[in-house]
């Protein structure tokens, strides 16, 4: 039997609040041991002490200690899994402080988490794939350059997308709509190896990311199948050139988002998703059609509009399209309705997730929908600094698999 992965938990009353339970069968199903560093009473007394907070809560202090205890013998564990409840402004204040000593002082991967009163299992699973990736699959993910002759295919809801990589540069690319796995993938990967003057037999080694990924790496052979929050972050970071340090990517996707931060390019948090389609690019593609212009027409028209001047009654997809369409037969013009979604998605955006996590800069925003001008422009007047988009920021999960699978090439 394959021996599992010891991760340290470092929370806050995940015990009292009811979700231990499901904590620990996400993680048996994901190959995860979760151990938890032994402390004595007057270690937390100590550790406190040192840290120079002395929290409300004793489960916070318990949580300082705990952290004190895996900085003072590493080895216990591979990684660390830290989480506090997202309703409560102490344990988010100690959680960020407590992750930035732990990054600064060991060498282990983190992962954090918000939960609340339920667990989403998704994005638990998520988090334990990516740990046990950052722990067996380190030496990979700290590849800075692409060598030899590599594909990256990624997978999305909407768009499938491929990258072929040469000696640290992209020679050709590939994006259509996502219908069926395997054929969408066939044909992106077809129109890369045009690009390129390629033939497959020229491919050294191949990655897989995405929704499909498992269906298209048994289809292909890949010889790297992974998950995208570590391949995002890893394109996002090279194609930005912002591979040490802080950081922080967005990517508004067909049907759901992602906010990921990062430390040294590799993620150690991330909120994922939206409560309807009217915060994903879905919502910018209806608005377009409404309009009667290409989705890559929508964001220069909303530069030139002005979005407060419609009045959106609601974040809803539906009642949103409904109440852009009511400015129009009230004479508002295209450039306003423009503007005023785009604005709507990021209002959204920023409101009901980029507040789940620790927003650092610099912001690097990816995807599809980084293509939309007027989408950026709306996050850097929410969020009040400037937001880079980098070359080719469509196919950042294509390119973070296929810099990393560079490590396979002989």
């Amino acid at each position: 039997m394959e021996d599992k992965t010891r991760i340290a938990q470092i929370s806050c009353g995940t015990e009292y609040s009811g979700v231990q339970a499901k904590l620990n069968e996400v993680a048996d199903r994901s190959g995860i041991k979760l151990i938890y560093p032994e402390v004595e009473l007057e270690d937390v007394a100590d550790a406190v002490s040192e840290f120079g907070y002395l929290a409300k809560s004793p489960g916070l202090n318990l949580m300082i200690a705990r952290a004190k205890s895996v900085v003072e013998d590493p080895s216990v564990t591979d990684g660390i899994f830290l989480l506090t409840c997202f309703k409560c402004a102490e344990g988010s204040i100690v959680k960020n402080e407590v992750r930035k000593y732990l990054q600064q002082k060991t060498d282990l991967p983190v992962v954090t988490y918000s939960t609340v009163d339920q667990v989403k299992e998704g994005g638990l699973m998520i988090r334990f794939e990516a740990l046990k990736t950052l722990v067996t699959r380190k030496t990979l993910l700290m590849r800075t350059r692409q060598e030899g002759i590599t594909m990256g295919v990624d997978s999305g809801s909407s768009t499938t997308k491929c990258v072929i990589m040469k000696e640290n540069e992209i020679v050709g690319t590939g994006w259509v709509p996502t219908t069926d796995v395997i054929q969408s993938a066939r044909k992106v990967m077809d129109l890369a190896l045009k690009e390129a003057g390629m033939k497959e037999e020229n491919i050294e080694a191949v990655a897989v990311t995405g929704y499909g990924r498992h269906t298209i790496g048994d289809e292909i052979k890949a010889d790297l199948v992974q998950e995208e929050l570590t391949v995002n972050s890893k394109g996002a970071a090279y194609l930005a050139d912002r591979q040490r340090g802080e950081a922080t990517v967005l990517d508004i996707g067909g049907m759901d988002n992602k906010a990921l931060t990062l430390n040294n390019a590799i993620p150690d948090d991330f909120t994922m998703g939206g409560v309807c389609a009217g915060a994903s690019g879905r919502f910018l593609e209806i608005t377009a059609r409404r309009l009667g212009v290409d989705i890559s027409e929508l964001g220069k028209l909303a530069l030139q509009g002005e979005s407060r001047s419609i009045q959106m009654d609601s974040y809803c997809s539906i009642f949103g399209i409904q109440s852009l369409v009511s400015a129009l037969g009230e004479g508002s013009s295209k450039e306003d309705v423009a503007a005023a979604a785009c604005r709507s998605v990021a209002e959204q955006v920023h409101e009901q997730q980029l507040q789940e996590i620790d927003l650092r800069e610099p912001i690097i925003e990816v995807g599809g929908t980084a293509l939309i001008e007027g989408l950026k422009a709306a996050f850097e007047e929410i969020l009040g600094f400037d937001i880079i988009v980098p070359p080719y920021p469509q196919f950042a999960g294509a390119v973070g698999g296929a810099l990393i699978v560079s490590a396979f090439v002989k």
